[in-house]
Parts: C-alpha cells; structure tokens; sequence
C-alpha cells in the first residue's frame, strides 16, 4: 500500500504525524526504526523563524538517517511562509517536503489566524499553497481537519483548492477544529477528501491499533494513515499496522522489551538536549511507555520527580525486575 509524494516512495503508507513537544528527532528515529515511513517535525512558528528565534528553527534539526522528513510550519503570511521554508530547507539539507498546517485547534494558534483557522479563508489557504509549491523548491503538503465545527465542514473543498494550488499531498484529520481531541472520527468526511482530489490523501485520527488503521483505510479508501497519539508509548504500532497490511504475523512486545527502548529513549533525548532538559522531557514519554504495568503508578509518581538520567534507570531497572539496560 505504498503511495509517492513527488519521487518518494512512502512504504504502507505509513506517516508519523506531527506533534508539538513530542515528535523531535527522538522520537521520530524511533518511530522510523519500527516502521513510520514518512516522519513530520514538531509543528514550526514561520514567524519565529523570520524573526531569527534559534529555538524555533531548531525544531527542524534531522540527520540523514531519516529518509522520508517533513517539516511542518504554521502561519498565515504567505511571505513569511515561504521565507520560513527556503530558510528550514536551507538549514535541514535532507527535507524532502514542506507541510502546511491548517489543522492545528489551539486557540493560541488559530487565534493569530493560523492552524485550523485557515480553513475559514481557503483563498489565502490556496495562496499561501501556491506560493510555497512554485517557490520553494519542495513538494508541498498540507494537513487540515474535516471542517472549523459540525456547520461548517469544508474540507473537500479546501482540499480541492489547495491541490488546484500545487499541494503534492492531504492529510486529514478526521475532526473538526471545535472537538479538539474528542470523538468520534468523521470517515465519511475524509472519504469525501479522497473522492474529491487526484493527489494522495492521508487519514489521521483515532488510530491506536492495526484494527483501527485496516477500519480507516477500508472505510475511507486513503493512500495512508498519519499516526498521532498512538504512537505515544507505542511506536511498535507501525509494525503492527505493516503486519496487518501484508498478512503477517505480529506479537506485542514484551515488558523488558518495552523498558529497554525506553530508556534508549531518554538517553537519546539527553544526548541530543543535554541531561537537565532530556529527562524532564523524558518523563511523559516514560509515563506513555509504561501505561499498564503492574507498579506503573508508583514508578510514574517517581519518574515526575527525576533530576538525572541515572535515577530514571534505577526506576525501570527496578519496574522490570531485571537489569535491562
């Protein structure tokens, strides 16, 4: 089930989909490791970039293990959007796309008319497409959720403009901008998007399991899922799901197993954030990854109050009953 943005070759269809404060390059190597064949940054501020913030670009950092990477930006300014992309791509030489949020429901974001609020305004929408895809050098996506709230539902329509606008790719998340998070998951919505467009179309929302990818890829008729919150904790899930999509056999991962790559993690967040912002960063991962466990409330309890990347050890170590690290 493989599709192409441009020249890529997205292998089952299987995307990461971007999420602020999780999807950093830890994160995303992990996820890659199991099977996320295209993997998104962190949502970016194009007007942090334009205005030289170090932080803000440097949540495009990637390296060239990542293959299929995307950035994602938001904003609303078409010039600052496409001052933002050539500024990343220049700075992140192995990106292979730029993504367009118009699907983020916070109102911090749609309050400045970014996110989700471009779908009120799919003229400037298409515009700011239409400049990133004939100016920026890369293959533009776009990412929007089915509609603002329940009255007015529009993305097929948006849809339509912004690959009239050069869009290489949509993905939809299957909620309107007013439910946040909450279901249900509009698939007759996203089946619309698919209908409606000639270019790939990717589902996102409610996808926690193989049996929750094969309903939205069946319902729905899509070229890919986009991962979100059920890779927290969990990003065996893409194994799962290419399992299901080719007719393999596939078994959960042991508690040791689970523990080990954990850890991997946070050493990999102090590596690459240093050890006082690693592990404070590492502890709602930890909390994802051991979601269940028999002491998971009492080691949890402990993992939030963990200064050093040791004491983090000494708490799996101690939740698996064996040396796993």
């Amino acid at each position: 089930m493989d599709f192409k943005i441009g020249n890529t070759r997205i292998e089952n269809g299987l995307v990461l989909a971007p999420m602020a404060g999780i999807t950093d390059i830890s994160f995303r190597t992990i996820c890659r490791e199991f099977g996320a064949s295209l993997t998104v940054s962190e949502m970016i501020s194009a007007k942090g970039v334009y205005y030289n913030d170090k932080k803000t670009a440097a949540l495009a950092a990637s390296d060239k293990s990542e293959g299929a990477y995307s950035i994602q930006i938001f904003g609303s300014d078409p010039d600052i959007m496409l001052y933002s992309a050539l500024k990343l791509s220049e700075i992140t030489p192995n990106v292979k796309f730029i993504d367009i949020n118009m699907g983020c429901p916070m109102p911090k974001i749609t309050g400045n008319g970014d996110g989700s609020a471009l779908m009120k305004d799919p003229m400037l929408a298409g515009r700011i497409v239409s400049v990133l895809a004939t100016k920026c050098g890369l293959p533009v996506t776009v990412k929007m959720r089915t509609g603002w709230d329940k009255d007015n539902i529009n993305a097929p329509y948006l849809a339509g403009i912004c690959e009239q606008n050069g869009a290489s790719m949509i993905c939809v998340h299957g909620r309107t901008r007013d439910q946040l998070y909450r279901p249900p998951v509009d698939y007759n919505t996203i089946s619309e998007v698919k209908k409606t467009v000639n270019i790939p179309v990717v589902a996102n929302g409610g996808i926690y399991s193989a049996e929750d990818a094969l309903k939205m890829l069946e319902t729905t008729k899509c070229d890919g899922i986009a991962i979100a919150q059920g890779a927290m904790g969990n990003p065996w899930i893409f194994k799962e799901v290419a399992c299901a999509l080719n007719g393999k056999s596939y078994s959960l991962p042991e508690r040791e197993e689970i523990l080990s790559l954990a850890f991997e993690h946070v050493k990999s967040l102090c590596k690459d954030k240093g050890e006082y912002i690693g592990v404070r960063e590492a502890r709602k991962h930890l909390g994802w990854y051991i979601k269940g466990m028999p002491g998971a409330a009492d080691a949890r309890a402990k993992i939030n109050q963990a200064e050093t990347i040791e004491t983090l050890a000494n708490i799996l170590i101690k939740l698996a009953n064996i040396d796993i690290l």
